[in-house]
């Protein structure tokens, strides 16, 4: 007699391989096919249907002043003095003492440190690139470079989360773009009006907010109701529709600022009273921070504001007496500005620098890159008022308590603009990506 035969397991029926389709699956095909789907459509539907999604409102910062000091500003000749280590770790300037009790800040932001009880200091950041490209792309976006992929900068997420208002674009540079500063995979809709021009020099002009020589008002609304009809034609027949919508929609915010009499009177600093433009100091950082405050005024949600050159490796003291005090008293001009108007509570103003210098002075009289602990300088927003959160050690050279990341610094921030930055944005790829990854919200620094 035959021996029994045994199972035979087909190539289609190991699991290793892959299961037998089911009728729900040839219908599921089918219905893509019928719907003139692709395998990449739905892997994108599907994708976006397991994105972490939260809804994203305007919350307690209704707009942002960030300030950014390129370079590496130390934070011992800053926020975070050291009196008394030795002279070599110490520097060469002496302290202020601020409105808060057994608070000093360095001889060079005495204004600032008047009003440290309207600001919140981060005295213990803990960074990590030494870099001054790496760190900052991680002080706009939070994240580590990667050649794989570029993130959003925090103007462009607020852009793409929160949109425009009041004819007002989302996001301005003053005086233009940072190159750290883009919408990294988010569309270039997304990204920053950026003035290409000076507040602080004589012959300040936003050119873009100006019609032609020869085009009155009538023109220029004939012009645009014709490239109207032009772009709606050529978006039916181009096969890049979604680039086509980045420039409508670029175009669209442009016609609008253009036609606006309140969005082109925003940009006028002119307008200010003389009395207001000394509080801030006629100057590069007075009048950059002056029309800041104009245009969160206006409607504009994210303004960054680019200042001075802070990579002192060489004559750290002469470099600071030659920056830090124009940039202390538009610091302190601004705080107060804003807190005079109402408008304190509902506009954060960050101050960053991408990391600190070193403990120790260097042969050539300067300090280098150091990124192991260095402070960050806020106010508003719902941030805490008259707060200094963390500490450094004795030399400022490592942090000592309450050590912050600065994705923790930009998920708090995101937490009082009204966006959690857990939620996931779809990159190229069908690719969902965390605003922040991995940030925590510091509930001590908020109110």
């Amino acid at each position: 007699m035959a021996a029994p035969q045994k199972d035979i397991v087909t190539w289609a029926d190991d699991p290793a391989h892959f299961q037998k389709p089911s009728r729900r699956d040839f219908m599921k095909v089918g219905v893509c096919g019928a719907l003139g789907l692709t395998l990449g459509d739905v892997l994108r539907l599907e994708a976006k249907a397991e994105q972490k999604f939260y809804e994203s409102k305007e919350g307690k910062a209704k707009g942002v002043i960030q300030i950014v000091l390129p370079g590496g500003m130390a934070h011992q000749e800053s926020w975070d003095p050291k009196p008394e280590a030795p002279l070599e770790y110490r520097g060469p300037f002496g302290v202020a003492k601020s409105s808060l009790k057994g608070v000093v800040f360095s001889e060079n932001f005495s204004q600032s440190a008047k009003i440290a009880n309207k600001m919140t200091i981060i005295r213990s950041i803990a960074g990590k690139e030494a870099d001054h490209g790496r760190a900052s792309y991680a002080m706009f976006t939070g994240y580590r470079k990667s050649p794989a992929i570029e993130h959003p900068s925090l103007g462009a997420v607020i852009s793409h989360e929160l949109g425009s208002k009041q004819q007002m674009p989302p996001y301005v540079a003053i005086p233009n773009a940072n190159e750290y500063g883009g919408t990294g995979y988010l569309g270039s809709q997304f990204g920053p009006f950026g003035i290409g021009s000076d507040p602080g020099r004589s012959g300040y002009q936003v050119k873009d907010l100006l019609l032609p020589p020869g085009v009155d008002d009538d023109r220029f609304y004939k012009r645009q109701r014709i490239r109207e009809v032009v772009d709606d034609h050529f978006r039916k027949l181009a096969s890049k529709a979604e680039a086509l919508g980045a420039m409508d929609e670029f175009y669209h915010r442009a016609y609008a600022m253009i036609s606006s009499a309140a969005a082109r009177e925003a940009f006028d600093i002119n307008k200010e009273a003389d009395s207001t433009k000394a509080k801030y100091g006629q100057n590069e950082a007075g009048m950059r921070f002056l029309l800041a405050r104009r245009l969160v005024e206006a409607g504009v949600r994210f303004v960054t504001v680019s200042f001075g050159g802070w990579d002192h490796h060489n004559g750290i003291e002469n470099a600071m007496r030659r920056q830090a005090p124009t940039l202390d008293q538009a610091i302190a001009g601004l705080i107060n500005d804003l807190d005079e108007r109402g408008m304190l509570d509902s506009t954060l103003v960050l101050v960053t620098s991408e990391f600190g210098r070193t403990p120790k002075i260097n042969a050539n009289a300067g300090r280098d890159h150091y990124p192991r602990v260095y402070s960050v300088a806020m106010a508003g927003g719902g941030f805490q008022r008259g707060l200094v959160y963390g500490s450094s050690n004795s030399t400022a050279s490592e942090p000592e308590e309450n050590p912050v990341r600065i994705e923790d610094v930009l998920t708090t921030v995101y937490q009082q603009i009204g966006i959690n930055a857990d939620k996931e944005l779809m990159a190229p790829g069908a690719r969902p990506i965390e605003i922040i990854d991995g940030g925590d919200v510091v509930k001590e620094l908020v109110s």
